[in-house]
């Protein structure tokens, strides 16, 4: 059963008689919203709720762990929430097999990138109605300013519009690194209850006036001695590896849904000019020559390298800075071969 993002509190009474969730797409803030969302629901009615966190890799390499888990009670609470990170296909039939035979105290959260119209996963939630599949597409301008306003109303903070614009446009779309953007700022503020702009360009910046999205669409563009130069810059400070690998994320699926549709319509600047969401003017150049650069099957390898590097980085933080520096090298001298 397909739900949209929106309509999930509308509907938070007949939801939560649901037992299985499939969070897809590429907003990982809203999926981690709803997630919460269902989280606190179910906590609300059973304060001791048990949550578990699980990664399909790990279901497959050892299937009796997750079925151990859902057929045996909790020693601490009635009920079970266990999240299921990057979920696809290679899982559908531990899936189908779950979805018959598990307890009714247990909860099951999967969470997938984005899976296109064939994936076995999204087409199992989609039919079966005792399931819930929520497509989580990248959000537009008015729900990340609705977002902002809301977080610095909490903090009692007073920014100009044209400061929330430049949050909108550091935040490349994701209500996650929005938020991440505000958390900076309420620790800057302090008892101040109006920040100028300039502060604001200031604190949200990596280094100078260069931004992540100029860093990452370098790489991109395969322009290196534009991409060294930055690297020059950012090396001294701490880079938030995480963020932006993050941010190369949501720019390859951007690409990926444009050279897809690209396939049924010659007018390039047609879809750009219609993507959702918008694309700024002064990048919509950038982004067409990335789509004269990159093949839709060397875009998807991106993806997957992009998780491969993430999980490198979390498990060897010693070393952590050269591997993704490397990881961008690589991607940035492939984009220079093909340019």
């Amino acid at each position: 059963m397909i739900i949209k993002s929106y309509e999930i509190k509308k509907n938070r009474l007949s939801l939560l008689k649901k037992k299985l969730f499939l969070l897809y797409g590429e907003n990982l803030g809203l999926k981690k919203d709803i997630k919460n969302f269902i989280t606190d629901e179910i906590k609300q009615k059973n304060n001791d709720a048990e949550i578990l966190s699980l990664y399909e890799s790990e279901i497959i390499s050892n299937e009796d762990i997750f079925f151990n888990l859902i057929y045996s009670g909790s020693l601490f609470s009635q009920k079970k929430i266990i999240t299921i990170h990057e979920s696809t296909d290679k899982i559908i039939n531990i899936i189908k097999e779950a979805s018959e035979k598990y307890s009714e105290d247990i909860y099951l959260i999967f969470f997938s990138n984005v899976l296109d119209k064939k994936s076995k996963l999204r087409t199992f939630f989609e039919k079966e109605k005792e399931l819930v599949c929520v497509p989580c597409y990248l959000d537009n301008e008015k729900d990340l300013v609705t977002i902002a306003q809301l977080e610095l109303k909490k903090a009692n903070i007073l920014l100009s519009r044209e400061s929330i614009n430049l949050l909108i446009e550091k935040c490349n779309a994701d209500r996650n690194n929005l938020r991440n953007e505000i958390e900076k700022i309420v620790a800057y503020s302090l008892n101040k209850e109006k920040i100028e702009t300039n502060e604001i360009r200031a604190l949200i910046n990596f280094s100078g006036d260069y931004k992540s999205d100029i860093f990452v669409n370098e790489c991109l563009c395969g322009n290196i001695v534009q991409y060294k130069k930055i690297i020059s810059e950012l090396y001294v400070n701490t880079i938030n590896q995480i963020l932006m690998l993050r941010i190369l994320g949501n720019k390859i699926h951007r690409l990926l849904k444009i050279k897809e549709q690209v396939k049924e319509s010659y007018n390039v600047d047609a879809l750009l000019n219609t993507c959702k969401p918008p694309i700024f003017w002064k990048e919509k150049p950038i982004v067409k020559k990335q789509l004269a650069i990159w093949k839709l099957n060397d875009l998807k390898e991106i993806i997957s390298d992009i998780n491969n590097t993430e999980i490198l980085c979390k498990k060897n933080p010693h070393i952590s800075h050269s591997i993704f520096l490397n990881f961008f090298m690589v991607i940035c001298k492939k984009a220079n071969s093909f340019s």
